[in-house]
């Protein structure tokens, strides 16, 4: 772990109604929104059921401006009136990380 610096995840856990009308479309809005934030580091998505989307983030600081972001809080209420059953938001601090890429090599 060369040069690691801590940094945050926000991590959104939800189930959904049946009335999703429009939520791809606006889950690409925020997506790309949300790039063009200062303190943003990167997403991570899968929905099987349970949706859980992670986005990564310099500080607390810049959730803070991503959650207070006017087209964002939009898309939130958006999601209380007519996408979500439930949610949960969770922000955690990222201390250590690490990884495994299978490569050609790793199959032998």
């Amino acid at each position: 772990m060369k040069n690691f610096k801590p940094y945050f995840a926000v991590i959104f856990t939800s189930t959904q109604t049946e009335n999703t009308e429009g939520y791809a479309e606006m889950a690409d809005k925020m997506e790309f929104l949300a790039k063009q934030q200062e303190g943003f580091i990167g997403i991570e998505s899968a929905r099987n059921g349970v949706g859980i989307t992670v986005s990564y983030w310099e500080s607390i600081e810049a959730i803070k401006n991503w959650k207070a972001n006017t087209k964002h809080v939009f898309a939130q209420q958006k999601g209380r009136e007519q996408w979500y059953n439930w949610y949960n938001v969770r922000i955690c601090k990222v201390e250590r990380e690490y990884e495994f890429l299978r490569t050609e090599e790793s199959d032998e």
